[in-house]
């Protein structure tokens, strides 16, 4: 019996309690002060109730039950956790290396102004040279963007490069981010190799090909203009077309404009890019420099495979070219991972000068999240005016903020 009484008696507590509130609540100071008091409350007189006969006094009700509390005030949810990106994940901070970089960002995480650097530290050893060990810093790049509903704009720099202005333009775009205009000094549309930006590279460098026609000004940063048109509903379908500033003739004369183009589709969404490019030096005259390339990208988990086929045609002679390139990243811990990479290279020149190059190379990269990279690598490469193949040995520190 007791028992039974004390469970009435914690309910009409509660009861009570929620029934006097009200009114303290709503009533003005002078009466709120009254009910505390005894006194009349708008002019409703207190009744009185106790127990029944022989049962205990009721204690005073001050405060809810933390159960009732908890159930009229619940506590509240923690924030979302912030999704941890992946080992060696990319960081998209720069359009200049990478125009697609903030294509899929939600316009709430991309930050009105960026600032960004990275620093490259290399070792290598090459038998050509002897084995004699050289130290390098291929690139201490700082730069700025900025990024509007409409506009966006970069500039960086690179210290450690005698061409001291790397990127310098700014985008103007649609709400809808369909088309776009370039201007100013950035990547012409010309080689997947060359577009993809050297961070999201698993290689040292960008390989023997481009190396090569990097030396014949075939693409590369020009200042220009380009138009690009993007169509998410329709494979992802992206057509980039621009007028670019020509470059210098043995006498140190400009010549006349180039022109480049790109078109890419993704018939399996992330998974799968299929591309095609053409660079025209002086489009408007003689064209003595010209090449088309055509490429694909395959991307499944961890693993990587990107292969293009380039031909053309160089001042020494027609050329084609076949660049191959596969990595695996295996996550260790939550932030580090390691990754084997192998690619292969193919060049042949053809005509008045006749050549042959290639190049085979394997390395390993140690990835902390997306902030430091180790890389060792190891290429075995015959270059166009060597008598025979030579062994590299390198090892590159990378970090960037």
């Amino acid at each position: 019996m007791g028992g039974r009484w004390r469970i009435l008696r914690g309910k009409r507590g509660l009861l009570v309690a929620v029934l006097m509130s009200g009114p303290v609540l709503a009533a003005p100071p002078d009466a709120a002060e009254d009910s505390l008091s005894g006194g009349v409350v708008d002019g409703v007189e207190p009744t009185e109730s106790g127990p029944p006969e022989g049962a205990e006094p009721l204690e005073p009700s001050t405060a809810l039950p933390e159960d009732a509390v908890a159930q009229v005030m619940p506590p509240p949810s923690p924030p979302p956790e912030k999704k941890k990106k992946k080992p060696g994940a990319q960081q998209e901070d720069s359009m200049g290396e990478d125009s697609t970089a903030l294509d899929d960002t939600p316009a709430d995480e991309v930050q009105r102004v960026r600032v960004f650097g990275r620093v490259y530290a290399r070792a290598s050893a090459d038998e050509r040279e002897k084995f004699q060990r050289s130290l390098s810093i291929p690139s201490a790049r700082v730069g700025v963007g900025t990024s509007l509903p409409n506009l966006e704009a970069e500039v960086s720099a690179d210290l450690a490069d005698a061409s001291l202005l790397k990127d310098a333009f700014v985008r103007l775009a649609d709400d809808a981010k369909r088309f776009r205009l370039y201007g100013g000094q950035f990547k012409a549309p010309f080689l997947q190799r060359r577009l993809e930006g050297s961070w999201s590279l698993p290689i040292q460098g960008r390989g023997l090909v481009e190396d090569y026609l990097g030396d014949y000004e075939l693409g590369g940063r020009r200042l220009g203009l380009m138009g690009e048109v993007r169509l998410k509903s329709l494979w992802d379908v992206r057509v980039s077309a621009g007028v670019f500033q020509g470059s210098k003739d043995e006498l140190g004369v400009r010549t006349k404009e180039d022109a480049a183009g790109r078109v890419s589709v993704r018939p399996l969404g992330k998974m799968l890019t299929l591309g095609m490019s053409t660079y025209v030096a002086e489009f408007m005259d003689r064209a003595r420099r010209h090449a088309v390339a055509v490429d694909a990208e395959w991307r499944r988990g961890a693993w990587s495979v990107t292969g293009e086929v380039v031909t053309g045609r160089l001042p020494v002679g027609p050329f084609t070219a076949q660049l191959l390139l596969a990595s695996w990243t295996v996550p260790v811990t939550v932030e580090w991972a390691l990754q084997p990479v192998v690619g292969v290279e193919g060049l042949q020149l053809r005509g008045d000068v006749e050549g042959r190059g290639h190049s085979l190379l394997g390395g390993l990269n140690l990835l902390l999240g997306s902030r430091f990279r180790g890389q060792f690598q190891v290429e075995r490469a015959l270059r166009p005016g060597d008598e025979t193949p030579g062994l590299e040995y390198s090892l590159q520190l990378a970090t960037r903020f």
